[in-house]
This record gives C-alpha cells, sequence and structure tokens, in this order.
C-alpha cells in the first residue's frame, strides 16, 4: 500500500514494529509536523539519514531504504511550543518516493509493506538461542533483567525488543531494521550480541572498531 508520510529523519533512532520510541520534538518544521500528524492520523515515519560524501545538503540528507511507521500514542505540550511524544511502531515501509512539498517537513510516498515478517512464531531452538545469548548480553552489560517477564514475551517483541534498545551502533540497528524476516533479526541480533558483547581475558569488555 503506497501512502504519503511526513518523515522524521533522526540518526540513532530506529524504531521497531510493536516498540515505543520517545521523541522530544523542538524545532519548529518538526513541530509543525507533530501538529499536522495530531489533527489527522497521528502517523509519522521513522527513517535513518545515510551519513558520508553522499551527502551534500545536510538540510535535506539521503535516506535509507526502509524505516517504521510510528503513531502518536502519547503527547505533552510544552509550555515552548515543543512536544514530548511516544511513538508506537505499526509497520516497517520502503520509500517510494520523495514528495514535493509546500510544508517545512519532508514528506515521502511510502511503500507500508503488509509485515507478515514480522510476525509469527520462532522455532523453539531459535527462540531459547536468543534468550541464552541475551542473557549473556546483559551480563556483560552489567544489566539487570526481568527473565521471568522476558519469556512471557511473545517472540515479535523480544526480537523487537532486543533490536531496539540494546546499545547497538546505528548501522547496526538499520541493519536489524532492514532483515527480511523474524527468523533473520533474530539470527542477526545474536550475532551483534556476540560481536558488541565479547569479553577479553581479563573479563574486560572489548570495544571493536
Amino acid at each position: 500500500m503506497i501512502r504519503r508520510l511526513p518523515i522524521f529523519p533522526l540518526a540513532g533512532a530506529v524504531l521497531f514494529p510493536g516498540l515505543q520510541l520517545p521523541l522530544h520534538i523542538f524545532e519548529p518544521r518538526y513541530r509543525a509536523m507533530v501538529e499536522m500528524a495530531l489533527a489527522s492520523d497521528r502517523l509519522i515515519g521513522m527513517i535513518q539519514p545515510r551519513t558520508g560524501m553522499t551527502n551534500r545538503d545536510p538540510d535535506c540528507p539521503e535516506l535509507f531504504d526502509i524505516g517504521c511507521v510510528g503513531k502518536i500514542t502519547e503527547v505533552e505540550a510544552l509550555a515552548d511550543g515543543g512536544f514530548d511524544i511516544v511513538l508506537t511502531g505499526e509497520a516497517r515501509f520502503s520509500l517510494a518516493n520523495e514528495v514535493t512539498r509546500d510544508t517545512p517537513y519532508r514528506v515521502v510516498e511510502a511503500d507500508i509493506e503488509a509485515l507478515d515478517t514480522d510476525i509469527g512464531e520462532l522455532a523453539s531452538v531459535e527462540r531459547a538461542s536468543l534468550e541464552r545469548e541475551a542473557r549473556r548480553f546483559a551480563q556483560s552489560q552489567g544489566y539487570v533483567i526481568d527473565w521471568t517477564s522476558v519469556a512471557s514475551l511473545d517472540d515479535q517483541t523480544l526480537v523487537n525488543g532486543i533490536a531496539q534498545i540494546a546499545p547497538f551502533d546505528s548501522a547496526a540497528k538499520q541493519a536489524l531494521l532492514e532483515a527480511s524476516s523474524l527468523s533473520e533479526r533474530t539470527d542477526l541480533a545474536i550475532q551483534l550480541m556476540q560481536f558488541f558483547g565479547r569479553r577479553d581475558g581479563d573479563d574486560k569488555l572489548v570495544t571493536l572498531q
């Protein structure tokens, strides 16, 4: 399904279906975007800008091909005219093309996929491997996790939750978002937890470049 969508291109902010992302909105163009969204369907597209030599225009950087549609589910209007909002991820989208606009914010035509790849169930061995690696990774990072609550999560929420919350870099999170299936995202999440959480012989976290 192709539809027009206002976008918030923000490096390092990757939203996954079923997860929430809090945002502080202060720039005038994005205040206008939130006001427009609140007056219509409350939908905003979160997508990362590409970095590097290809971005010759810092005010209108090139974008990655895949983002996530988020719905404003919580909003607080601030005294300075800004907003604190919470976006809840609804579905991934692929960028079709950018629309010539008369708005201060960017608008795209987005192909909102019917993502059966983001639903369904993992095989029991996949789920067990993911939980096992998540425990190792959490221990290496010093996180305290309620594993009883984790065990009650459905597969999509668990995989996407790890993908969004774990302290991976923005390129890794983008790769997770672009994974073609829940199983592929699970395999990649396990690899990334092993990579970012590897320890050396002195039991110190190794920073990998």
